[in-house]
């Protein structure tokens, strides 16, 4: 989508601030012997009380409001009967709609006390969706996002998951310019326009390469095996810069 008026603006901001909003309630709920499926209601009542709409739910027949992902789930887990225990890594993703306008975002949690090394991962996975959203303005190359999230997870010693991309949105949960890769590669001679809605969501681990479907056709896995952190904002690119849409209200 591409924004070219203050109401449009405004309808991104609205839906932005719910998906965000969602996200804190669940986040601020969550505790040990907590069930996803007793978080994911959590997220349920208050898009239903915002007036909006699960995305996933609505567009993909979703077994669930929010995608939950638990420590060696990185992605579109199922909630279920799973138990959240302390220190575990949690990743909460929300997407919705309202009004015809779409919203998209989500963050790893900390349950309680991890090790340092999961500690400094999140940290670092926060700092790699800033960095991500640093490169957005318009006329700018939409690869400079993933030449300088690469450049930071290369620093840092983490490597990227690459089959788990950025996107458009914004009338529709998926849309052009499609795909956008958050790690470095060629060819890519895509640019942002003025107004472009899209997402920012780098996955940033410690040694994962590609996402792996399970068994239940929807929760996703690294591949090798290791932890896997990510954090993601709906934005819209400007000439001076990105607006965040998805921001608590």
């Amino acid at each position: 989508m591409t924004i070219t008026r203050e109401d449009e603006l405004e309808g991104l901001r609205v839906i932005g601030r719910i998906v965000a909003n969602t996200v804190q309630a669940m986040k601020d709920a969550m505790e040990p012997g907590m069930t996803t499926a007793e978080l994911d209601q959590i997220g349920a009542r208050f898009l239903e009380r915002e007036g909006a709409v699960s995305a996933p739910q609505d567009i993909y027949d979703f077994p669930g409001a929010t995608c939950i992902s638990v420590n060696e789930e990185i992605a579109h887990g199922i909630p279920g009967p799973r138990m959240i225990r302390a220190g575990d890594l949690v990743n909460i993703d929300v997407s919705a709609s309202k009004d015809g306008f779409f919203a998209d975002t989500g963050a790893t949690f900390r349950v309680g006390s991890v090790k340092p090394r999961l500690e400094k991962l999140c940290r670092d996975g926060r700092r790699a969706c800033q960095i991500g959203i640093s490169q957005v303005a318009s006329d700018r190359p939409l690869a400079g996002i993933g030449k300088a999230v690469g450049k930071f997870a290369e620093k840092g010693g983490y490597t990227l998951i690459r089959n788990l991309a950025s996107h458009g949105v914004g009338r529709s949960l998926h849309e052009e310019p499609g795909e956008i890769p958050t790690w470095p590669t060629r060819g890519d001679r895509r640019r942002i326009n003025r107004g472009l809605v899209l997402t920012v969501e780098p996955f940033l681990s410690l040694g994962g390469l590609w996402a792996d479907e399970g068994d239940d056709g929807w929760t996703l896995f690294a591949q090798p095996s290791a932890p896997v952190v990510q954090y993601e904002h709906t934005v819209v690119a400007t000439d001076r810069g990105a607006i965040v849409v998805t921001l608590p209200g």
